[in-house]
């Protein structure tokens, strides 16, 4: 198996849709990410805003983060109808690429059935043009899981801390019959299948520069 090592990640943008979105896509990849390199996450959310569900935002970010200085924007896009407004999305994400200069982009995936996620996928690579971009996975009815190349190992200890936190932070969400630590645990536990690793998170990538012969973007190992 070979192993692709981005260099040094500093800065991370993640993005989603809705309050929870990014703690249940990539949530164990920032807990194991702002436990070791990165010192600023830039954070946007296209809905919730001025309600009880950016609160929640704010407080399980400060968590999933915790060691980093996270800045995080939350709009007023009404959930669900994010496609009949589809200016004040790309204005709004566009705005907050001005504030950042991250390593690395964490977006949902293009191939998600809900809209709202699809169209967010869709507008990041046309914003973030010069970044590595990876796509998160978001368990839900419908059977949308995608093929997930890229694999990000979590410890058994980094896993169970998200979904603590996904509980603990997003009581909101709590009346969903999917909504439990065991529907996350076992995508975790899928993912780690996949690459030899108790629990992993998946990621879709469309796009990844790969330089090789000395001056690298990516060090490869065997």
């Amino acid at each position: 198996m070979i192993t692709l090592s981005p260099g040094p990640i500093r800065s991370v943008a993640v993005v989603g849709a809705h309050p929870d979105d990014i703690a249940i896509g990539a949530g164990g990849t920032l807990l194991t990410l702002c436990a070791s390199s990165v010192t600023e996450v830039h954070a946007m959310v296209l809905t919730g805003g001025g309600t009880d569900r950016e609160d929640e935002e704010r407080a399980a970010l400060a968590d999933f983060c915790s060691g980093a200085t996270v800045h995080l924007t939350v709009l007023g896009v009404p959930d669900g109808r994010s496609p009949q407004h589809w200016n004040t999305v790309k204005e709004g994400l566009e705005a907050f690429r001005r504030t950042c200069e991250p390593d690395l982009v964490l977006a949902p995936q293009r191939a998600d059935a809900h809209q709202d996620h699809r169209l967010l996928a869709e507008l990041v690579p046309t914003t973030f043009r010069n970044h590595l971009v990876l796509g998160y996975e978001i368990v839900k009815w419908e059977s949308d899981l995608p093929s997930t190349p890229v694999l990000i190992p979590l410890q058994d200890s980094v896993a169970r801390r998200k979904v603590e936190l996904l509980a603990a932070h997003y009581r909101s969400q709590h009346g969903h019959d999917w909504y439990d630590d065991e529907t996350f645990l076992a995508v975790a536990r899928l993912r780690g299948v996949q690459c030899r690793s108790r629990y992993a998170e998946g990621f879709v990538v469309e796009k990844m520069l790969l330089t090789v012969g000395g001056a690298g973007h990516f060090e490869v190992e065997r």
